[in-house]
């Protein structure tokens, strides 16, 4: 059986994850990752059964995983004209 985690250990995730929003240089993705991250805690908010939470708590470290590496390759390959919105 799968442990909650704590609190601490949630928005530790929360932070990492708007953190590694803020490095894509992509003013759509960028905002797209924000608005995915907050929407997704949003929904878990309410989850009560312990092995819900570790599911959802191991969903969002393997996202982290994923929005981590993206970041990585968007930088790679970042267009040299900032968007219009970032102006």
């Amino acid at each position: 059986m799968a442990t909650a985690p704590t609190r601490r250990e949630v928005l530790s995730l929360f932070r990492s994850l708007m953190r590694t929003a803020r490095e894509f240089t992509d003013y759509n993705i960028r905002e797209y990752t924000k608005r995915r991250t907050v929407d997704a805690f949003r929904h878990n908010r309410k989850l009560s059964d312990p092995a819900e939470v570790a599911a959802a708590f191991a969903d969002g470290k393997s996202q982290l995983g994923v929005a981590k590496r993206q970041a990585v390759v968007y930088s790679l390959y970042a267009p040299s004209i900032k968007s219009v919105m970032e102006m």
